[in-house]
């Protein structure tokens, strides 16, 4: 974090990367005096309704992040803004996006928990655009214009008020993850879920809270003791946190948590919370090895949609081929029962050195109608190419060559084909896979 004392006495002259959080209700003008070297800004957190005409001077400028700010019209200036391709203006008050807003070369438009009833036209223009986080608004529908969006990858429009999903999304030939829960064309679907009714409630009494394992955006994960029937044994505990993520609301997840069923790619979970009066709703789930590391990290404000490797991560031919088969093994599972995970990416893998890998985090999810013959295999192709990412990016890594992974390269190839009615579902992925890790045999 910055101080503006720092920067009004020119102590942060030359700086690349600028966070200012102190209740400024006025753009310090003395940020304009790093036009020559600085390329993200951070004012989140203040009180600011507006940006300068000026703010364009920043001819370096490539992120902008103005979120919890009273905003209620998107900045025109940022369109003017040469450089600028990350735009985020979460948890603000907007209602309104000029067309102007929309910068040339934007490629991350974060627009969460606003009250945005319509989009502009112009967003089709944003031929760059790979990230489009649109969840907790009051869209009614999304302009056709945005069938020319054409790179578009990242979609989350959970929680608005759609009837419909448009028949140009299914025709995005990048399309990978996609989010629409708690919206009108999807309530009865959602309605005919048991949404954990026949889970087991378990007392929070039985429960002694103990250290946090973890925490994300939706949740905090906390080991505990459970004091069941069976006598007392070691859990997991989500909690979730009841407000709007980027992904949606975190009732949704729990529900599909609690929907997803048993798979051996799965973390048991083994019942939920009680209710009681003011807290916050949780999960028990099964207590991991601790063997079980993420594949990756998630994607960097650099890569946008793509997840980051550790330096120098490699994997053997039998790993890869144990990790997407388990993936795409537990993928089919969820599609069977009508749920779309909508972030099927390797930062929610856990995976232990010899490929057994766990599938988590539902906090993107969404249900459908698996018996749906037209929108059913729609959706699960919009995955399927989720999945070819994933494949590639274990394909570059893998420390093997020859028949199989020539054989999983075209495969790859085949999830990833830019008209989705042409890619497999997972059960065709599936069974290809275990012909080819059968072609080890014939050649050995």
């Amino acid at each position: 974090m910055d101080s503006l004392d720092a920067l009004r006495a020119g102590r942060l002259a030359g700086a690349r990367h600028l966070k200012l959080a102190c209740g400024l209700t006025e753009f310090p003008p003395e940020i304009l005096e790093l036009a020559d070297t600085l390329e993200v800004l951070d004012l989140s957190g203040n009180r600011l309704a507006s940006l300068p005409p000026e703010l364009s001077r920043l001819h370096r400028l490539r992120i902008l992040f103005c979120s919890g700010n009273p905003f209620t019209v998107l900045p025109e200036v940022l369109g003017e803004c040469p450089r600028l391709e990350m735009v985020g203006f979460k948890s603000c008050d907007l209602h309104t996006v000029p067309m102007a807003a929309l910068p040339a070369r934007l490629r991350w438009l974060i627009l969460t928990d606003n009250a945005i009833a319509d989009l502009p036209a112009a967003i089709g223009h944003c031929a760059g655009l790979q990230k489009l986080m649109l969840a907790g608004n009051r869209l009614r529908a999304l302009p056709d214009a945005m069938a020319a969006c054409t790179g578009l990858e990242l979609l989350r429009i959970s929680a608005n008020r759609l009837t419909a999903l448009p028949a140009w999304l299914f025709e995005l030939p990048r399309l990978s993850w996609l989010a629409y829960a708690g919206n009108p064309f999807c309530a009865s679907v959602e309605r005919s879920r048991l949404g954990g009714d026949a889970a087991i409630r378990i007392p929070r009494a039985d429960l002694s809270l103990g250290e946090r394992l973890g925490e994300g955006a939706s949740g905090v994960i906390r080991l505990a003791a459970w004091a069941g029937s069976g006598g007392e044994r070691p859990v997991a505990v989500k909690l979730f946190k009841g407000t709007m993520t980027s992904d949606g609301l975190p009732q949704h997840e729990m529900r599909a948590c609690l929907e997803a069923g048993d798979h051996p790619g799965l973390i048991p979970v083994l019942g939920r919370l009680e209710a009681e009066d003011e807290a916050a709703d949780g999960l028990v789930m099964a207590l991991i090895d601790q063997a079980f590391a993420n594949l990756a990290g998630p994607p960097s404000l650099e890569s946008c949609t793509r997840d980051v490797y550790a330096d120098g991560a490699t994997f053997t031919m039998d790993a890869v081929l144990r990790i997407a088969g388990g993936i795409t093994s537990v993928a089919a599972h969820l599609h069977r029962r009508g749920i779309l995970h909508g972030d099927l990416y390797a930062h929610n893998i856990l995976h232990t050195g010899e490929g057994r890998a766990l599938l988590g985090d539902f906090g993107a999810a969404s249900f459908f109608a698996p018996d749906d013959e037209g929108l059913a295999p729609a959706l699960q192709r919009i995955e399927v190419r989720a999945f070819a990412c994933l494949l590639e990016e274990l394909i570059v890594r893998c420390a093997e060559s020859g028949p199989r992974l020539q054989s999983l390269e075209r495969l790859q190839r085949l999830c990833a084909d830019p008209v989705p009615s042409r890619r497999p579902l997972f059960e065709d992925v599936e069974a290809e896979l275990a012909r080819i890790a059968a072609l080890a045999l014939h050649f050995s």
